[in-house]
């Protein structure tokens, strides 16, 4: 590159205009340096060249037309003053409010433009001024909160995934049909939020995708999930009860060919509530409804054909959905099309199923969703909306000390630029999806609201780099769609959180999470009345030890038959962190003897959900694996083939597990800590 008096100086300027952090601080506070090669790598793939001076020119005019084009939709905070780009020489304009409401507002001069002050009332409004149109999204001081949806309460609750349920009926693994039953359960016993596992739409015809973290899109749902008892009424086609370890290499296919039965029985109903009712559904899911079950449809073709993984691999006349090869595709495969269609029709009933089951059984709040980080690069969101995409490029995580090589999580994530240029039209999309039926939602990896660690396609971890995210207004339209949908809203704030984080999003009425292992000061566990107000208390999590596993040393058993060389050390380190426990929960008063138990983990599980409802924290979820005092972890995260992730069920169904003398128990000491 020449031409340039310093030109990494424009290449590092370029990244920064364009929210990629040239340096960063590790975990062990080291400050690392981000190659050139690779900013210029991962520029390309945000359609950022920089190979030369004249490629940075264009790219840094293409990065300010972009800002200008996003002047158009602005978001604030209630009463607060907003600033307009590139207006001036006015001074008033008018203020349509979302319910029509007509204001005119003061305008004032700035450096840059106009800024007026924003009105009381959150919502979508619009401004009209010197013949422009900007929308104003006008937050909330706060998410929707606890204290909110129960005043003067604190919570308890539990977390499920969804496929380990076993219902009334015998099914190879769970569904919205299970997950109301179950929410029902709870909610009788005290229960007041069931935190559930992401249940996006995953790839139906593809039997090896059953992660939940690695969905083909977030706007729809897993159609696997679909309960046909929720709208058709009980039949006696459920198959299989299966199990304690999913086989979904039979499972899917068996769930598959009874929803085609419920399919092709519902295509002979030209009428009536049911058919006017997905008739409804299907005009309001539009064009994207409609793109994702041809994408499915097409998947399924050319998975059947090929095993063909996402759109990359199919013919080039399939790559996008307004080819005429699609066009054509749609119109003669029409049933296939309308089948899932159907499935996105029969999940969303059901789902909507569930939480009313959790809200007439007493819950307050009901099930919390999980919004999972990303989606997968070749699945129905990439495919029908790549605009909205940072196409070449993977989530992960950079070199720690746990994990030297650093991580590549193999899923795609939004174009900052895109969210900005389109009005967050895409993430808005995916917040109402998440909180439709619903009244919570966990946000996966919440950091990556601020900034996310961006591998290059086919590159390594550690040749990655930060990006960050228009976290401001990202946090605004998080408390504006939390308040219309009445949810409230919890951020995975565990690993590597950057400065401020936590206190930012805490005011913002998100709270964090915060987890019985990681709770440690001073050598021991953190004492319950030091944890904090503003977040959700657990025991455990998915991708963590369950309290009888920790204790018994099963996730050590894992390790060492993992490979892993320090058993020695662990089990040390495990056998004096478990004084240090127990000690805690005595100084806390949730234990009852001296002493830790010597064999049987049954009065550590029960501590551990004392000790967690003792904290100040408005909500404590205790998982439905702590609940019960089962040992093995639900995932191992890492693992692919040596432990058996996202297949574990449940040993019996709800009202059996919940009955149990030493979970009944439980459950009364946890009203008795948190009361209705």
């Amino acid at each position: 590159m020449s031409g340039v008096a310093n030109p990494e100086k424009a290449l590092t300027d370029l990244a920064a205009a364009a929210g990629l952090l040239a340096t960063w601080t590790d975990a062990a506070g080291d400050r690392m340096v981000v190659s050139a090669d690779s900013l210029r790598t991962i520029l390309a793939a945000m359609q950022l060249p920089a190979g030369t001076d004249a490629e940075i020119a264009d790219s840094r005019t293409r990065l300010a037309q972009d800002r200008a084009a996003s002047s158009d939709f602005i978001t604030a905070d209630a009463l607060s003053r907003v600033d307009i780009p590139g207006a001036g020489g006015l001074t008033e304009a008018r203020l349509i409010m979302e319910d029509g409401e007509a204001r005119t507002v003061a305008l004032a001069a700035t450096p840059n433009g106009l800024s007026f002050i924003a009105p009381e009332t959150p919502g979508y409004h619009r401004l009209e001024f010197a013949g422009r149109q900007v929308t104003v999204a006008v937050a909330p001081p706060r998410a929707l909160t606890v204290e909110d949806a129960a005043p003067g309460r604190t919570l308890w609750g539990t977390t499920v995934q969804v496929y380990s349920l076993r219902g009334e009926r015998a099914e190879p693994f769970g569904d919205f049909g299970a997950l109301a039953t179950f929410a029902a359960a709870a909610g009788r016993r005290g229960a007041s939020a069931l935190a559930i596992s992401p249940v996006h739409a995953l790839f139906l015809a593809d039997e090896r995708r059953y992660s939940p973290y690695a969905p083909s899109t977030r706007l729809f749902l897993n159609g696997l999930y679909a309960d046909p008892a929720a709208m058709f009424g009980a039949t006696d086609d459920g198959g299989e009860a299966g199990g304690d370890l999913i086989d979904w290499a039979t499972a899917i296919p068996a769930k598959r060919d009874r929803l085609r039965k419920a399919h092709d029985a519902f295509q002979t109903e030209a009428d009536g509530p049911r058919r006017a009712d997905f008739n409804a559904f299907c005009k309001a899911g539009g064009a994207d409804l409609h793109q994702h079950a041809v994408f499915e449809a097409l998947h399924d073709r050319f998975f059947t054909e090929s095993e063909a993984r996402g759109w990359q691999d199919w013919p080039e006349a399939f790559h996008d959905p307004d080819r005429p090869a699609v066009i054509a595709f749609a119109a003669a495969n029409a049933d296939a099309v309308d089948f899932h269609l159907f499935l996105q029709w029969l999940a969303d009933r059901s789902l909507a199923a569930a939480q009313s089951a959790a809200k007439d059984a007493g819950m307050a709040v009901g099930l919390i969703a999980d919004l999972a980080v990303g989606m997968d690069a070749g699945g129905s969101h990439a495919w029908s909306r790549r605009a909205d995409i940072l196409n070449g490029l993977s989530v992960g995580a950079p070199p720690d000390l746990f994990q030297p090589t650093g991580q590549d999580w193999g899923i795609a994530a939004f174009s900052p630029q895109a969210l900005k240029r389109s009005g967050y039209t895409a993430f808005l999309a995916t917040l109402r999806a998440a909180m439709r039926h619903a009244g919570g939602m966990r946000i996966d990896h919440a950091m990556g609201l601020r900034r996310l660690w961006m591998v290059p396609q086919g590159g390594l971890s550690k040749d990655g780099a930060y990006l960050t995210y228009p976290f401001e207004d990202m946090l605004r339209l998080i408390k504006l769609e939390s308040h219309r949908a009445c949810a409230i809203v919890v951020g995975e704030d565990l690993g590597t959180v950057p400065e401020g984080f936590r206190e930012t999003t805490g005011e913002a009425g998100v709270m964090g999470m915060r987890v019985l292992w990681f709770e440690r000061e001073d050598g021991g566990f953190t004492s319950p009345d030091r944890w904090s107000k503003d977040a959700m208390a657990m025991t455990s999590t998915h991708d963590l030890p369950t309290v009888a596993g920790w204790w018994k040393g099963r996730d050590i058993d894992l390790a060492v038959e993992l490979g892993d060389m320090n058993e020695a050390e662990r089990r040390a380190g495990r056998e004096a962190d478990r004084t240090a426990l127990w000690t805690a929960f005595t100084d806390a008063g949730v234990a009852t003897s001296v002493e830790p138990p010597a064999h049987s983990p049954e009065a550590v599980v029960d501590g551990a959900a004392l000790f967690t409802a003792a904290t100040p924290c408005e909500l404590a979820l205790i998982p439905v694996e702590d609940l019960l005092g089962l040992v093995e972890q639900v995932n191992l995260p890492g693992v692919v083939d040596g432990h058996p992730n996202w297949r574990r069920r449940l040993p019996d169904t709800p009202d059996a597990l919940l009955d149990q003398p030493a979970v009944k128990a439980r459950i009364d000491r946890l009203n008795r800590s948190r009361p209705a």
